[in-house]
C-alpha cells in the first residue's frame, strides 16, 4: 500500500487556489497511490463565540485565517460528493487548536462521513502561528520556553483525544531550524514527548509521519528518526503518513522516503483510517 493521508486543497486558505480535489485525486491515481485523504485546515482558534450555538470567523492580528468553518464544511461536502467517482479518495479534516474552542471542534466532528481527523497545533494559545515568529531575534531561553509550551499543549491535545492521528510533531522546527537556522536541543523535551507517546498508545491514537520537511529547508521529517524510534520503543505501532501537500504537484512527495524511514525505525505497518477506524497495511 502507498497512501498519502495529509493533503490540502483550494479550501485551505494557505493552499494553491488551483488545487482542486478532483485534480488531487487524479494526480494520486497517476502516481499509483492506493489512497489519498483530503485534510483541509480547520483551526478552531479562529472562531469567536457569537452567541449560543453559533460562531463568527475572524482574522487574528498579524496572522492568516487558516481553515475557517465555511471552508472546512465546503471541503468536506465536496470530498464526500466526489468519493463515488474517485475510489482512492477519502474525506478528512485537519483540526487545529481544538482545545481553544471545543464547541467549534465538536461542530466539525459531528459532520457525518468523515474518514479521518488529524489533530494539530500551529500556534501556542494567545500567540501567532509559529510561521510568523522571528526566532533569530529571540534569546535562546525564549525559544526554549516557547517549545516548552508547545509540547505541553500537545500533551493536553492528546489527553483530549478527539482525533485519529497527531500531526507533524516538532512542527515549529520547520521555522526555528529550517528557516531561521536556530539550533534546538530536543533532549530537553524528551520527558514530555514520552508522555505524549504513552498517551497516544494507551488511547489507540496514531502518530503521523509528515514528509513535508524533506522538501523544505528543514530537510527531515516531522518527527525525525530519533522520536520515531522512541515511539516504537514505547510500543507505538499506529503510524499514518502524509505529504502535507498544499498544491497538486506535491501529492505523494516524500512518501516513499518516509516509508523507508519507518522500516528503518522498526515499523512494519502504516495505518489508514476509513470511517474513523484504523486499518494496518504492510509498508509498500
Amino acid at each position: 500500500m502507498h497512501i498519502d493521508c495529509h493533503t490540502h486543497s483550494r479550501f485551505s486558505p494557505d493552499a494553491d487556489p488551483a488545487a482542486g480535489i478532483t485534480s488531487m485525486a487524479e494526480r494520486a491515481d497517476r502516481l499509483g497511490l492506493d489512497f489519498i485523504t483530503l485534510t483541509d485546515h480547520c483551526d478552531c482558534c479562529y472562531w469567536l463565540p457569537k452567541g449560543e450555538g453559533s460562531y463568527e470567523e475572524y482574522q487574528k492580528e498579524d496572522s492568516m485565517m487558516f481553515g475557517c468553518r465555511d471552508y472546512a464544511r465546503a471541503s468536506i461536502s465536496e470530498a464526500l460528493s466526489l468519493k463515488a467517482r474517485h475510489k482512492n479518495l477519502l474525506c478528512g479534516v485537519e483540526l487545529g487548536e481544538p482545545l481553544e474552542n471545543t464547541a467549534a471542534a465538536d461542530e466539525i466532528l459531528g459532520i457525518d462521513g468523515l474518514d479521518f481527523v488529524i489533530g494539530s497545533l500551529h500556534m501556542n494559545p494567545g500567540k501567532p502561528d509559529f510561521y510568523f515568529l522571528q526566532y533569530d531575534k529571540m534569546a535562546g531561553s525564549e525559544v526554549a520556553a516557547l517549545l516548552d509550551d508547545y509540547f505541553a499543549q500537545l500533551l493536553k491535545l492528546c489527553e483530549w483525544g478527539g482525533f485519529d492521528s497527531l500531526a507533524h510533531l516538532t512542527y515549529p522546527l520547520r521555522y526555528i531550524e529550517g528557516e531561521c537556522g536556530v539550533g534546538v536541543d530536543l533532549a530537553r523535551y524528551d520527558d514530555t514527548v514520552t508522555q505524549i507517546f504513552k498517551t497516544l498508545i494507551e488511547s489507540g491514537k496514531a502518530l503521523e509521519l509528515n514528509t513535508s520537511g524533506y522538501r523544505q529547508k528543514y530537510g527531515k521529517s516531522f518527527p525525525d528518526e530519533r522520536f520515531l524510534k522512541m515511539y516504537r520503543s514505547l510500543g507505538g505501532e499506529l503510524v499514518t503518513i502524509g505529504s502535507d501537500a498544499h498544491k497538486v504537484a506535491d501529492i505523494g512527495a516524500g512518501i516513499k522516503q518516509g516509508e523507508e524511514l519507518l522500516r528503518e525505525c522498526g515499523f512494519k505497518y502504516i495505518t489508514l483510517f476509513k470511517e474513523r477506524k484504523a486499518s494496518p497495511f504492510i509498508i509498500g
